[in-house]
């Protein structure tokens, strides 16, 4: 779509790009969103993609994922064989309702800062327990777990100016169990609910995480497994105006679904450690 209110783009910004943001400013990574819809309060684009941020950088203490990273490049990315829930790389890029055109362009840190219920890139670092580098106009630096980000359909922590710079995955959630499950109401469909569980190495503890079926990421941790009545009680705990309600689900089937989500990855992880 064309851009009409736009009159001009920032190609080569600072290094530190907040310092020239402005009212009428929009950051541009992949665009895959903003050129999508008519955007009438805009009037420059600032392209965060010249600046040289580095997309993956494994750590001592985990992963590092720059905001411009794209869907591609996540994707393809070889993890060391020790990180075993790295396998919700893939799972999530693949919970893209999109082409792989649009995974050519489209960053995590985009998918993030959209904050709409079905980002698989928010089910990916609210599950791996990540946290979020986020840079303010003033030049300062501030941090924010990943559950925290996102307050509501569309809505997040950002102030405005405030840009995402990094996602940091720590070691010990890349080194964990994982299972997941996710619905949709068709085969390459909006996902209605995505839910993971996690588990510490050598651990018998649960973190389950749901997102899609509500307007902002839910996170549910036991210290040790529980049993099914336990879990299930935890799951209708969730504040019934957190559960979503559009055309690929209505509140009460999200719940429902992931009732039963939440026990068959209970159940898994279960079998897992009897294993």
């Amino acid at each position: 779509m064309d851009l009409n209110t736009i009159t001009e783009v920032i190609r080569r910004p600072s290094e530190r790009p907040g310092a020239d943001w402005r009212e009428g400013d929009a950051w541009l990574a992949g665009g895959t969103w903003l050129y999508s819809v008519e955007q009438p309060d805009l009037r420059r684009l600032v392209d965060l993609t010249a600046l040289p941020w580095e997309p993956l950088v494994p750590t001592d203490d985990g992963l590092e994922i720059g905001a411009t990273c794209t869907v591609r490049d996540l994707y393809a990315f070889p993890r060391p064989e020790r990180w075993t829930a790295g396998i919700l790389f893939r799972k999530s890029c693949e919970a893209f309702l999109s082409s792989f055109k649009v995974w050519n362009a489209a960053t995590v840190g985009g998918n993030i800062c959209m904050s709409l219920p079905a980002g698989p890139m928010i089910t990916l670092t609210v599950a791996l327990e990540a946290r979020y580098e986020l840079w303010a106009p003033d030049g300062s630096v501030r941090f924010v777990d990943a559950l925290d980000f996102v307050t509501g359909d569309h809505r997040n922590v950002l102030a405005p100016g405030e840009i995402l710079r990094r996602v940091t995955v720590p070691e010990r959630a890349l080194r964990g169990r994982t299972a997941h499950r996710r619905f949709t109401l068709t085969r390459l469909g909006r996902s209605t609910v995505f839910l993971v569980g996690t588990q510490r190495p050598g651990g018998n503890d649960l973190l389950l995480t749901i997102t899609a079926g509500t307007t902002r990421p839910v996170r549910i941790a036991f210290d040790s497994l529980p049993d099914a009545r336990t879990l299930r009680g935890s799951v209708d705990a969730v504040p019934a105006d957190v559960w979503f309600d559009d055309p690929n689900g209505t509140p009460d089937h999200r719940r429902h679904l992931a009732r039963h989500f939440a026990e068959e990855i209970r159940r898994e992880l279960t079998a897992g450690d009897l294993a």
